[in-house]
Order: structure tokens, then C-alpha cells, then sequence
């Protein structure tokens, strides 16, 4: 075992080595778990000031053909027949 931490001879570059690699690894996961809570504060407050839109009737058509389906779907004038 002793050899393995050895290294060969070369553990006093091998160990720091690791510990730098260790070091950058978990601040770039210190710095990514920043980042999401801020972008998750930021979305929260965005979702606050301006609440989510009605779905669309015809979700899957397009924006034009949606358009065109709903009009469609009014009601007739009095004069033919339809209720006013």
C-alpha cells in the first residue's frame, strides 16, 4: 500500500496533482449551485411579474390555422340563423 501512495516516487506530483484537479472540480460545483439558485430566483420573479398565458384552444396547429379554427368556431350573425 505504501507503494501506491509512493507513486513511484513522483507523489509530490502526482498528490498536489489531484488535490488542484479536487480543488477546481468543486468550484465549479460551488459556482454551478450559485448560478442555478440565482437563475431560479430570477425565473420566480419574472413568473411573478407577469403570469403564464391562457393555453391556445387548438395547442396543436399551427398559429395561423389556430386563428383561422377559432374563428370559425363563432357564433353565426342573427340574420342567418345563428344566436346574436
Amino acid at each position: 500500500m505504501a507503494d501506491f501512495f509512493a507513486m513511484g516516487g513522483y507523489a509530490g506530483y502526482v498528490w498536489p496533482a489531484y488535490g488542484a484537479a479536487l480543488l477546481v472540480l468543486v468550484g465549479l460545483l460551488i459556482a454551478s449551485l450559485r448560478m442555478l439558485r440565482r437563475c431560479e430566483t430570477a425565473l420566480a420573479l419574472l413568473e411573478a411579474e407577469r403570469p403564464r398565458r391562457g393555453r391556445r384552444r387548438d395547442a396543436n396547429l399551427p398559429p395561423k390555422a389556430a386563428d383561422q379554427a377559432g374563428s370559425a368556431l363563432q357564433a353565426k350573425p342573427a340574420e342567418e340563423g345563428g344566436t346574436p
